[in-house]
Formats: C-alpha cells, structure tokens, sequence
C-alpha cells in the first residue's frame, strides 16, 4: 500500500507534462523568460516604434493618380472593367422595365402568387400586404429601384458565395486559403473600398452592385462550406460504397444534406444585401437608400424610417419566399406555375388598359411627423432623470466609464511587444505555430501601417461590443432553440434589426446615448446580434435527436442537455456565430466613427470624404488585421498528427 501510496504523485506531473496544452504553455514561458526582457531593455515605451513603420501615402496616391489618368484608354478599363459595367447597368435596368412595365397591380401579384405557390395563402398574404404597405408610405417608385439593384446583387452573390463554398467546403487547404479572403470581404468597412471602386467604375449602379457582392457573398460561402463539411459521414460513405463518382455525391448527397446551411446563407445574403442599400446610395445608387440617406442628412428620421420600413418588407418577403421554396412544402408542378403566371399578365395587362401602372398618389400615408414626435418624446423622457434605473445616458457614461475606457488604456499602456506576445500565446494554445503566426503578424502589420495606438482604441470597443454581444447572442439562442413559440415571435424583431439600415437607427441610438464611443458599440451590438442569434440557434436545433434522446433517458436535466449534449455538439456552429459577430461588429466600426467613436472607423469616414486613398485604405486595411487576429485567435484550428504543434 505505501508503494502505491509513493508513485501516485510522482505519475500526475508526468500525466499532465505530456499534455498539449501545458506543453505549449512552458514553451511559451521559456520563450517569455528569455524575450521579454531583451525587449523591455530595446524597447520599453508602449507605442509601436516609428523606424518600423512605413508610409503607404505616396504610393497609393500614385495608384489613384493612375487610375484617373488610364481610367478612359487603358485596355485593362476599356475591355474587362467596361464590360463587367455594362453587364451590370444592362441588368438592372432590365428588370427595373420589367417592374414598371408591370405596374404596381402586376408586381404585387406576381409576389402574392409565387408566395402562393411555393408557400401557401397565408405567405401570399403577408406578401401583398408587404408590397401595398410599399406603396402607401409613398415609396413605390425607390421601393422598385431597390429591388432591382437587389435582385441583381443577391443573385451575383449567390453564385460567388455558392463557388467559393464549395472550393472551401470540398477542400482543407482551400478553406484555409479562402479564410482570409472571406475575412477581407466581410471585414474591410464598404467606406474604405468605396472610393477605389469609384475610382475604376464611377459613381452610380456598377460601383453600387460590385459595393454589394463584396460584402454580401462571405455568408454564403461560410455557410455553404459548413454544410459541406459538417455532413453525415455515414451517408457519405454509404453513397461512396455505391461506387459513385466524386461529382455525383457532391450532387446527390453533399449538397442536399447541406440544404438547411444553404438556405442560411441565402437567407443572410439577403439580409446584408439590402443592409448595404444606404450606403450604396452614397456612391450614387438610387432607391429608398438614397431617400434614407438625404432624409438623415436633414435629421428626420420619420422621413428615414418610411424609406427604411420598406427595406425591411423586401427583405422579409424574400426571405420567407425562398426559405419556403427550399423547403418545397407547396406543390411545384408546371400547371400551377403556368396558372400563376397567366394570372400574373391578366392583372399587369389589366392595370395597363386602366391607366393604374403608378401608384395613385391620394394612396399614401405619412409617418414621419408622428415618428419625429415618438423621438422627441423618448430623447426628453429617457435620456435622464429616470428614476432608480436612471437615464441612457447615464448607461452610457458607465459603459464608457466601467468597459470601454479601461479596456482601451490598458492595451494602450502594454508595450507593443507584450500584445504581439498575448496575441501569440492566445493563437497558439487554441491553434499551431502557423495559426499564431499569422495572429502575430496581422497585428504587427498594424504597427508597420502607422495606426498602432488608434488600431487598439478600436480594438477595445470591439472587444467590448462582442461580448455583450456573444452573451446576449447565445442566450437569446439557447431560449429560441428550446421554444417553437420563441422562436417564431423572434424572427421577424431579427430580420427588423438585421435589415434596417443602420443609418435608420443611428439618429435614435445618438439622441438616447449620446455621441461617443458608447452608441457606436450599441449599433455594432444591434447589427451584429440577429446573426449570432440565428446561427446558434440552428447549431442547437441541428443537434442529433437521439442524443438528446440518450441523456433524457439517463436522467439528465435541462440544463445538463445544454451544457453536456448541445453546446459540444454545436461547436462548428458557435464557432461561426463568434466569428460573424466579430466580423460583423468590425463591418460596423465605421458607422461608429461618425457618431464619435473615433479610431478607425473616423480615418476610413474622412478618407473616402475626403477623396484620400492613402488614409481611408490604410485604416480599413487596420479594421482587416484586427478581424484576421480575432479570426485566428477564437477560431481554433485542427492539428493535422505529425505535423506543427
């Protein structure tokens, strides 16, 4: 008994050396140990030193200055560029003819009986309401030059999101290739890539739809990769032992078990598409984001919402269309579509002979005086002075005061050293060498561009947005995956928040918090929320049923279920959910900078106000680092046996 009693202890250490983690942590300590203090003796100032900076101004005005000379005779402009502009130009305004040839009657049943068609009556309802409502806020017209721009914009990033999935989903080196790409799309703010997409298509349409794709193709290839690659095994390799082909499991198996994330990502497609409606009108797109955007240049924002109200119809109607067109409840066959379509030209035909193709004016109503009265009512009642709970602005001061001043001065008083160290340490553990590799030099590249002490500001309020925003996100979640009811009475607030420009929002957010860095992180927090709440709820909803099944049976409780069975089983899923709301947090930096958030998201504002290339695109590659760091470091990463650490 003493002998077993000895070599108990001696064994734990041995057990715990060998472990991977503990591993990695004494080799960082070792690292530590002999690092940090030959960099406190070179360099022991926090700030990131100026002899390794480099200045990017003169090259890329350079760049700019090319482009405005070669823009009208070079062949790269006259014969790639030009064609994909006339493409897009040519498409949108076919089906901007094809909307107003229709007519207001035409347009509204052409919706109703495709809704009918794939969905039933009740969607066909809500659809005509959906496009009358359109009307009688007066905003038919912008309504059908959105939709127009949409209709092109959404399918244009279905096809790359759907193309680069695929590449992602079927391949691990392409995922890892594609990873930063996807990062870069959905991470660099549309500000700073608006003015060199001016500069090559000019304002209007093509900048506007390219504006768009850019941004709203990422959801679709991270979702379409993730069905991909989280589909059964076990079907897979049974459709294999068939003896089929590469290209016929990836037709027949792959794609339909991947049903449900594609319908996701489609659904987030649209989502942000129509997000970006505002501001694309600040490149000379026209539609309700241009109504939004000159009503908020005059502070009305009753005026603003009734052009926003019908971005959020568009975008519910599609979604609720083409989710119950994948889920192929209804009936498809050739003679109701036929039907549907007949019906379709009777009533388009109809209202031409009539002389009812616009929408009468007498039809409209007007929301913006009242609303402008519902704003003034909440600034003067809830700003301050509310009893025991006190005002939002009061909120305000103490998130700033509590969260976000503390978080900035202390990564702003670490030396730059010590954050690459943090930052590596963080990567790795969860990670290999290479994933904190490329975490140490995303972040160093920050200090290379020369925005190292505003690129931490921003930071910090990132950081503190998406933790409100993960904690919120996920037990917003967990309550939807566990009620049908919850659920369905959550959907339609998430497409609201989620679909509403955020321009819409910004004027009510400022009038109850204020200006500064505070109402920058709750419209971040907002924009980002519904897609945290969304993914994580179909990760937990998508959780095998006879496990559910198999800890029920053992005694477990509800609580149990959650923490043992779903939350492990729907770890790809939480996973995305904290990289969307990171990527998305960081899409909303910008829209901070103008309420007084500073950092960043003002240098990329004032770059494109300003036609300054160098500034706008230094800080939005800044915004892309810092989303490749957070990728790398919550994002843990496969150790392949035998190779990397």
């Amino acid at each position: 008994m003493a002998t077993v009693t000895a070599s108990t202890p001696r064994a734990l250490p041995t057990g715990l050396l060998k472990h991977r983690a503990v591993h990695k942590l004494l080799l960082i300590a070792l690292a530590a140990a002999i690092l940090v203090p030959l960099a406190n003796a070179q360099w022991a100032s926090g700030s990131w030193p100026a002899a390794l900076t480099v200045d990017l101004t003169k090259p890329l005005s350079g760049a700019s200055d090319w482009i405005i000379d070669n823009r009208d005779s070079h062949p790269l402009f006259l014969y790639f560029f030009g064609y994909v502009s006339n493409a897009v130009v040519i498409s949108v305004h076919a089906v901007y003819v094809v909307l107003l040839g229709a007519g207001w009657a035409g347009v509204t049943a052409l919706g109703a009986l495709v809704a009918w068609r794939v969905a039933g009556v009740r969607l066909a309802l809500g659809t005509t309401a959906a496009f009358l409502a359109c009307g009688l806020l007066g905003m038919w017209v912008p309504t059908m030059q959105t939709l127009a721009l949409m209709v092109v914009a959404v399918l244009a990033s279905v096809v790359v999101g759907v193309l680069l999935g695929l590449a992602a989903g079927l391949s691990g080196r392409m995922d890892r290739i594609l990873r930063p790409v996807l990062d870069t799309m959905q991470v660099m703010p549309a500000y700073a890539y608006l003015l060199p997409v001016v500069l090559v298509f000019g304002m209007g349409v093509p900048a506007a739809v390219l504006a768009t794709v850019v941004y709203a193709a990422p959801p679709m290839a991270r979702l379409t990769a993730l069905g991909l690659q989280c589909a059964d095994k076990e079907v897979l390799e049974a459709v294999e032992s068939l003896g089929t082909t590469a290209r016929q499991r990836l037709l027949t198996a792959r794609i339909p078990l991947a049903r449900k994330e594609l319908l996701l990502g489609l659904n987030q497609t649209i989502m942000m598409a129509l997000s970006m409606a505002v501001i694309a009108s600040v490149i000379g797109a026209a539609g309700l984001g241009d109504r939004v955007y000159q009503a908020l240049a005059s502070v009305d924002v009753g005026a603003a919402l009734a052009a926003g109200i019908p971005i959020v119809l568009l975008a519910v109607v599609l979604d609720r269309v083409t989710g119950a067109a994948g889920d192929g409840t209804e009936g498809h066959g050739r003679a109701g579509w036929a039907y549907a379509l007949a019906g379709t030209v009777v009533v388009a035909v109809a209202g031409r002979l009539l002389g009812r193709l616009d929408w009468p004016d007498s039809w409209t109503l007007n929301i913006a005086e009242p609303v402008n009265r519902a704003v003034d009512w909440m600034t003067n009642h809830l700003y301050s002075g509310v009893p025991v709970i006190g005002g939002t602005a009061d909120w305000a001061g103490h998130f700033t005061t509590w969260v976000l001043d503390p978080v900035r001065d202390g990564l702003q008083g670490l030396p730059w050293w010590s954050v690459l160290l943090i930052v590596a340490t963080l990567a790795w553990l969860i990670g290999t060498w290479r994933t904190a590799l490329t975490a140490v030099l995303a972040m160093a590249a920050i200090g290379v561009l020369g925005v190292w002490t505003p690129a931490l500001d921003t930071l910090s309020q990132v950081l503190a947005a998406v933790a409100v925003t993960l904690v919120l996100g996920f037990a917003t979640a967990v309550a939807a995956a566990r009620s049908d009811r919850v659920e369905r009475m959550l959907r339609p607030v998430l497409d609201v928040f989620q679909t509403m420009p955020q321009f819409v929002y910004l004027i009510p957010v400022v009038a109850l918090f204020g200006v500064g860095r505070a109402p920058a992180a709750a419209a971040a927090v907002v924009y980002a929320l519904p897609a945290v709440v969304r993914i994580t709820t179909q990760g937990l909803r998508q959780v095998d049923p006879a496990a559910m099944e198999s800890s029920r049976s053992l005694g477990a409780t509800s609580w149990q279920q959650l923490r043992q069975v779903q939350l492990p089983l729907a770890r790809p899923a939480l996973l995305l959910a904290v990289n969307q709301g990171v990527v998305l947090v960081l899409a909303v930096v910008v829209i901070g900078g103008l309420v007084g958030g500073g950092a960043l998201g003002y240098d990329t504002v004032f770059g494109l106000a300003q036609g300054d290339l160098a500034t706008g695109l230094v800080a939005g590659a800044a915004i892309v680092c810092l989303g490749l760091m957070l990728d790398r470091v919550t994002q843990p990463t496969e150790r392949r046996p035998g190779k990397g650490a």
